[in-house]
């Protein structure tokens, strides 16, 4: 039976601030950026033109008591549709951005035990390359098949340091909030809880720049109960141009009762984005209160409309003597 193989690919997060560099490191290998003759670098951060041919290099480094091998590759990188976190396209799929531009010295390196090998890197950015940044890594897979959970799954580890590659051109950063969900699931009591509602909605990229947005929402209408708005959280650190992510949050606090809308707004970089659902929420107790006294209402009508009825014929009987 063939063997079925994941592949794992492992990135450290690293923040370009003023903060100290790390390397992309899993306890037992690591890849960075060579240390430029200034400071340490956390990830490759480069400006380039259309047309450019840009040279770098890596440093791949072995903690382990025993030699490593490592598959080398430049990947392009993607926010996931689960939580928009950052993550990279697999050595076996077709890259299309950076990934397709790098390449670094050696596609295989091996590393002796406690020890680090320089590797060189090459980036050709099109001529006709999209202004603004683009997002990749330099991945070092580890040759490895490591046993999984199953009997037929193994799993490859990899580490990546990240590129940053921004081609010189106009910036245009541009946000978009789409498909507002708002769910609202009403206590039986009211004042008795949020019931779990939800609002959901997709946060796009639409410009060329990598933003980093806050996302915010806002009711608009009659509410009872509950605030008028409250900061959205788990949105991505860093969305890419042209990716969009999906998210969902519980909404514990939700307005009471009312109508109205709901309104989610993303900005970044000066720009928004903005997406809205209406919004109708009355609860269980209320619904019912309401609807009492209407019942009552229709059933005194049908009963006096059933009377007239009846006491009509015997209105306009005559009597034969």
């Amino acid at each position: 039976m063939r063997t079925a193989f994941a592949v794992l690919l492992l990135l450290l997060l690293t923040a370009l601030s003023p903060a100290p560099a790390h390397a992309a490191d899993n306890g037992e290998w690591s890849v960075r950026p060579a240390d430029s003759p200034l400071t340490p670098r956390a990830a490759f951060e480069l400006p380039a033109r259309p047309g450019a041919i840009l040279t770098d290099r890596a440093v791949v480094t072995n903690t382990t008591d025993g030699e490593l091998t490592f598959r080398l590759y430049v990947a392009d990188a993607h926010n996931t549709e689960r939580d928009g976190g950052l993550a990279v396209r697999g050595i076996e799929e077709t890259q299309r951005d950076i990934g397709a531009w790098g390449r670094p010295e050696r596609d295989t390196v091996t590393v002796p035990a406690r020890s680090s090998v320089t590797v060189g890197l090459t980036l050709n950015v099109p001529a006709d390359a999209r202004p603004g940044d683009h997002v990749g890594a330099l991945v070092a897979v580890d040759t490895r098949v490591r046993p999984g959970d199953g009997s037929h799954v193994g799993i490859r580890r990899a580490v990546g340091a990240r590129v940053y590659l921004r081609v010189e051109g106009p910036e245009r950063p541009a946000l978009a909030v789409e498909d507002v969900r708002f769910t609202a699931r009403s206590p039986w009591l009211p004042w008795t809880g949020g019931g779990g509602s939800t609002v959901s909605y997709t946060v796009r990229n639409r410009g060329n720049v990598t933003l980093s947005p806050l996302v915010s929402l806002r009711t608009d209408g009659l509410i009872l109960g509950g605030p008028d708005g409250r900061r959205l959280s788990g949105v991505p650190a860093e969305l890419l141009p042209g990716q969009q992510v999906r998210l969902t949050e519980t909404w514990a606090g939700a307005p009471l009762a009312g109508w109205g809308r709901i309104t989610v707004t993303a900005s970044a970089n000066a720009v928004q984005g903005t997406g809205s659902d209406g919004y109708l929420r009355i609860p269980w107790l209320l619904t019912a209160a309401l609807a009492l006294p209407a019942t009552v209402l229709l059933e005194l009508r049908r009963r006096r409309r059933q009377r007239k009825r009846e006491e009509g014929p015997a209105a306009g009987k005559t009597t034969r003597g």
